[in-house]
């Protein structure tokens, strides 16, 4: 009797615990046919034994028709042949250990012949003794994720290929390690050292220490500018940097720069390229070299020149040099660059060279010279220009000694030219040549002073002189009580 009831009620429990079973299945079929993800169950020899309604949409089969398909005929072959691997190693660690979650993304293919691929995660069901009884895996389409990684390797290989193949370096700096994570192999010619070698180099080995420093500066400085710059604009900034050879000759580089920023904003990278420019910078230096001894060679026909005319009349050298000063004090005023300044100088040493052609007599002449004969000393700007226009030079001396008579209103000589159309070294050559005459002893007068000048240069400004040469002449004199000597 007591069996009997024993049997009834165990009869009853499991009834209880297959009702509760199948509830319980019911609930997670439910969930698993409304979910977007893919779900599916597959026994130990590898058999569909139950898919998630979205699994039967991917795909195109009914769940009888995956039941009766081999996943040969499911996945492609690499895949196939992965998803074997894997499997094979996972159900020998599954009977040892806890069933663990594992990852796997594999290319199905679909009803009609189209492939799909899917990151699945399954994990092994085991019975109570720990022996896996089925596999439970879902996951999700990740076809487009897929194509666009395609995309962005065959965009990284093209670029690759472009990088390793030019002259220039290109390179990627990491800004959290400070490292550089990229070189193109072109870095072996520029440097000399392998890319191995190169890569276990810092930048402070690689650069000058004043390089180096500049480079930091720069980096400084940038940073900022390249944060305020809103994409797609994208801020460059460009270095003329000295590095050292592997055997140890020194290499200039040009060096172009700007920042790769994350999703928010923030730079993450580096990208440069840089280009071997040492013999352009040697080129620069010769031609530098060129100039200067130019410039020598310019200086020393000048004072031949100022000697002649110191011969033949000393009022005229004396005033060449002085009124060459004030030139040059002008301009400095003006804030012109050393390259003008070096021209107005040499111009105003010899901007009366012309003179040279005007009888002594007349030059000396203790009287009011006659219209003829003033006429004959107008004359001296164009014979200086015909003077000095065939010397080659890298300033307009012809000029500027053609046109130092000229007036903005047009009134002056030999052109009558009018603003604009006069050389602003002219313009200044002008302004000094009058305040220096003026200011100075001649045979014919005595001086006026550099007060009586400088009012004539105030009263005709903007009419016979330049504005902002007056302007500049006036704080010269009034100001910073320039001095002649």
């Amino acid at each position: 009797m007591i069996s009997k009831t024993k049997s009834s009620i165990t009869s009853k429990t499991r009834k209880k615990m297959e009702e509760e079973l199948k509830k319980s299945e019911e609930r997670y079929h439910l969930l698993a046919d409304h979910m977007k993800d893919y779900v599916w169950l597959m026994d130990l020899n590898l058999k569909m034994t139950y898919i998630s309604p979205s699994v039967e949409k991917l795909l195109g089969y009914t769940l009888e028709e995956l039941s009766q398909l081999t996943m040969d005929k499911l996945l492609t072959a690499t895949s196939f042949q992965k998803a074997m691997e894997v499997f094979l190693i996972e159900m020998e660690k599954a009977s040892t250990t806890p069933s663990e979650k594992r990852l796997l993304e594999i290319e199905c293919l679909r009803k009609n012949g189209s492939a799909v691929w899917i990151e699945a995660m399954y994990s092994f069901i085991m019975d109570e003794n720990g022996k896996p009884l089925s596999i439970l895996g879902e996951g999700r389409d990740i076809t487009e994720r897929k194509r666009v990684e395609e995309e962005l390797k065959k965009s990284e290989e093209k670029y690759r290929l472009l990088a390793d193949n030019i002259t220039e370096n290109v390179w990627l700096m990491d800004l959290n390690s400070k490292k550089m994570i990229y070189y193109s192999p072109s870095v072996e010619k520029m440097y000399g050292y392998t890319m191995d070698e190169f890569k276990n180099l810092s930048l402070r080995k690689i650069l000058t220490p004043e390089s180096f420093q500049k480079m930091v500066d720069a980096f400084m400085r940038e940073m900022p500018k390249a944060l305020s710059t809103v994409p797609p604009d994208v801020h460059k900034y460009s270095l003329e940097l000295q590095a050292r050879h592997k055997d140890g000759h020194l290499v200039w580089i040009e060096s172009t720069s700007s920042f790769i920023r994350d999703e928010n904003g923030n730079p993450t990278l580096v990208i440069g390229e840089t280009r071997d420019i040492t013999e352009r910078r040697q080129a620069e230096e010769e031609l530098q070299r060129t100039l200067e001894n130019l410039r020598k060679s310019y200086s020393v026909l000048i004072k031949v020149l100022i000697s002649a005319v110191e011969m033949r009349d000393p009022y005229t050298a004396g005033h060449q040099v002085r009124s060459a000063d004030i030139a040059r004090r002008i301009a400095l005023e003006m804030g012109l660059s050393n390259e003008k300044i070096d021209g107005i100088r040499m111009a105003g040493s010899i901007h009366d060279i012309g003179k040279l052609s005007v009888p002594g007599e007349i030059l000396a002449k203790p009287t009011k010279l006659t219209n003829l004969e003033f006429s004959l000393i107008k004359g001296h700007a164009q014979s200086g220009y015909d003077m000095l226009k065939d010397i080659e030079s890298p300033w307009p001396l012809a000029d500027i000694v053609y046109q130092h008579h000229e007036r903005m209103d047009g009134s002056g000589y030999p052109k009558n030219l009018k603003g604009n159309e006069i050389i602003l070294e002219a313009r200044i050559m002008a302004v000094a040549d009058v305040v220096e005459a003026m200011s100075s002893h001649r045979p014919y007068r005595a001086a006026l002073g550099v007060e009586a000048a400088l009012q004539e240069i105030e009263k005709n400004k903007g009419i016979l002189y330049d504005d902002d040469v007056a302007e500049a002449c006036l704080r010269l004199f009034r100001e910073k009580h320039y001095k002649l000597t």
